[in-house]
């Protein structure tokens, strides 16, 4: 039996013993819709558009003006679509084209065909999980500056944890993808960036589902404009300079610059390897800016959980800071994220457009049809998850894994998010240096709303309040 919160009760018996849900899942329970009205309301919030019938094992199809949409919601046919026959559906869909080439250009994110195939390995391997342990000093001295900031912060003060959470992982990735030379002014610059240009774009591209194949271009306002300057404004002189010498030799983009320089034909020129940084920068930022905040809302409406986590924190580290080394030993803190990524995937949508007419189950999917893989719907169907809109980190815990395929947060097959573990590290890492020095209130009285546009956030962010730990350790070193 494991003794870790020193009570006659196993650890897992315990958190077992208590669940809740944070938030079933929305049902549209309205008038069956017509599929043009699923596509306008799909593009005020993905989310909203969903039966409580959508939520079961199955492979389904509708028809929007003319377009054949294919939803995959079962794990042998996931598995088809994106282990044994991905070659076929590893185009991503004009929507998401259309709605991020302006941005990231040919990155690796939106990229397929040759491009892809070529700028893979390398990405893969700048991001590698070999390579995580030598971003771990920059994870910790980031959190740390942030507790140091917040205990300046009088307690009771209202603060948004989405924004928190966005500047934390902002300053993590900028120093990792960039290095030090960053700077606080142009790490804000690009994560304000990032967050006016989601704020903007249209993740709805009508023109597909008006018989264009590849979309249509997005109307480029003055504002979207000026957004997509000011990013690419910084990053460039980040490439510029490491091009000229003045890099940090530990910094992710120098090692771009140092595998161009060795292989040519690469062909990574300025703006390549700026669409390669932008595209870790976006990727690395937003998705565990979303799962950390996610995470607070879950542990302040279960206590219990919350008791434990820091019971394990003060187990593994005792009086000094949480560091990477810690990471494996913080099982409960992993379960934590992991269940956090089940419940609220940051990219609740996987989105797909295939090559061919292939069967997909017994769906006959047409070329040039979107196939949709939903992680929302996925991770809270019942007859693969027990209880499914309850949190319970513990079927992450004691070696329990859920049924392959059927809980895929950051995608999976040759696409799966080259990212994975240096996001996942990062979550956990700062979930724990945090957790051991303040508890993250929400109100009782708030309610939280999930939102989709290009990524899943809470609406309006997670007003919070922060409680002082008594007797944590300084986190200053």
């Amino acid at each position: 039996m494991l003794q870790w919160l020193n009570r006659p009760i196993g650890f897992t018996e315990e958190l077992s013993g208590k669940s809740f849900s944070p938030s079933r899942a929305n049902y549209y329970t309205g008038p069956p819709g017509k599929p043009i009205q699923l596509l306008v309301q799909a593009r005020k919030d993905f989310l909203s558009i969903w039966r409580a019938s959508d939520y079961k094992e199955k492979v389904s199809e509708i028809r929007v003006l003319g377009r054949q949409i294919v939803i995959v919601n079962s794990p042998e046919p996931i598995r088809h679509v994106v282990v044994k026959r991905h070659e076929n559906f590893q185009r991503k869909t004009p929507q998401m084209r259309r709605a991020l080439e302006f941005l990231l250009g040919d990155g690796l994110f939106i990229s397929d065909g040759d491009t892809w195939k070529q700028r893979r390995p390398l990405v893969t391997d700048i991001v590698h999980a070999k390579r995580v342990p030598s971003f771990g000093p920059i994870m910790e001295r980031t959190s740390v500056e942030l507790v140091e900031r917040w205990k300046r912060i009088p307690e009771g003060t209202p603060i948004n944890a989405l924004h928190e959470m966005a500047g934390l992982t902002a300053e993590i990735i900028a120093r990792s993808v960039f290095g030090n030379d960053l700077g606080d002014d142009s790490a804000a610059a690009v994560t304000e960036g990032f967050t006016s240009y989601q704020a903007l774009v249209d993740s709805i591209n009508i023109g597909y589902f008006l018989g264009f194949d590849e979309g249509l271009p997005i109307f480029r306002t003055p504002t979207l404009r000026r957004s997509v300057k000011r990013i690419h404004r910084i990053i460039d002189k980040v490439v510029e300079d490491h091009l000229s010498g003045r890099g940090d030799h530990n910094s992710m983009v120098e090692l771009l610059v140092r595998r161009q320089m060795k292989s040519p034909e690469l062909k990574l020129d300025v703006v390549a390897l700026r669409n390669e940084a932008a595209t870790i920068f976006m990727a690395g930022h937003e998705t565990t800016a979303s799962t950390l905040t996610w995470a607070w809302y879950l542990l302040s409406r279960a206590q219990w959980v919350e008791e434990a986590l820091h019971a394990e924190i003060g187990r593994v580290c005792g009086s000094r800071i949480p560091t990477i080394d810690d990471v494996p030993q913080l099982e409960l803190c992993k379960a934590v994220i992991e269940e956090t990524l089940r419940l609220y995937p940051p990219v609740p949508i996987l989105a797909r457009q295939t090559r061919d007419a292939e069967m997909i189950g017994d769906v006959a999917a047409e070329r040039g049809s979107l196939v949709l893989i939903v992680p929302w719907l996925l991770h809270r169907t019942g007859s693969l998850f027990e209880r499914p809109h309850h949190f319970r980190p513990e079927r992450f815990m004691g070696g329990r894994r859920p049924k392959p395929y059927s809980y895929i947060p950051f995608a999976s097959g040759p696409r799966v998010c080259p990212g994975l573990h240096f996001g996942l590290t990062e979550a956990v890492l700062c979930l724990a240096i945090i957790a051991q020095q303040f508890r993250v209130v929400v109100a009782s009285t708030h309610k939280v709303e999930p939102v989709c546009r290009l990524t899943l956030r809470p609406k309006g962010g997670l007003p919070i309040t922060l409680e002082k730990r008594n007797g944590a350790p300084r986190a200053d070193r």
